[in-house]
């Protein structure tokens, strides 16, 4: 592991320290100390991401005071003819699955098919879940200890086809990868799970986790 991601990942177990402390601790002088523990985390993930302070200030309330992993998930569609839909990414142009943060009050397959809808505009079914995998063991870049679900879909037949995207602004691009012409430049948090999905869809319907 490289320092930033050893610093990224110090600072995301303070963010989770100084959560807990703040969502359980009644006494002022504790809560204070939390709030510092948290400052210095956001100051901490300044550096080891370049991201600016006013932008992780921005991020307070929805990230940092959440006092577990993020829970993420992902869609490898694949249809009848064994092809993946990829999307390319505005962030870090990379090809990827379609997929994001999962919002309170949904299933974690309910998300899923949300962000496909609104990344790709198409319509999908989950056929299998693929597995649970923790973002540090996956290869993912990303500034938190994410749990990243991955789920085999289909398209809903009719609606195979991708449309414009609610999130237009996130995506560069889509398009439908045979499995032996897979682009080169996959994001990394994608590259060694497009293979578990295609394992599932070949019936091995066995869910993938760290082991």
């Amino acid at each position: 592991m490289k320092s930033a991601q050893k610093i990224a990942l110090w600072a995301d177990q303070l963010r989770h320290l100084s959560a807990m402390g703040l969502n359980f601790s009644k006494n002022p002088y504790d809560r204070g100390n939390y709030e510092q523990i948290q400052d210095i985390a956001m100051g901490m993930m300044t550096l080891a991401t370049g991201t600016s302070l006013e932008e992780l200030e921005r991020l307070r309330a929805p990230i940092f005071r959440r006092p577990t992993p993020l829970a993420t998930g992902d869609a490898a569609i694949i249809d009848d003819e064994g092809r993946i839909l990829l999307i390319l990414r505005a962030d870090n142009g990379k090809w990827a699955m379609p997929g994001g943060a999962m919002e309170v009050g949904e299933t974690p397959a309910e998300g899923v098919l949300r962000e496909v809808l609104e990344e790709t505009g198409i319509q999908c079914e989950i056929v299998a879940l693929v597995g649970v995998h923790d973002s540090r063991r996956a290869g993912a870049v990303t500034r938190h200890h994410l749990y990243m679900m991955l789920f085999l879909c289909r398209p809903v037949p009719g609606h195979e086809q991708p449309s414009e995207p609610l999130t237009a602004d996130e995506i560069v691009e889509m398009r439908w990868f045979s499995r032996d012409a897979l682009p080169l430049d996959i994001d990394p948090g994608h590259i060694t799970r497009i293979p578990q999905a295609y394992r599932v869809w070949r019936r091995d319907l066995r869910a993938d986790y760290d082991r």
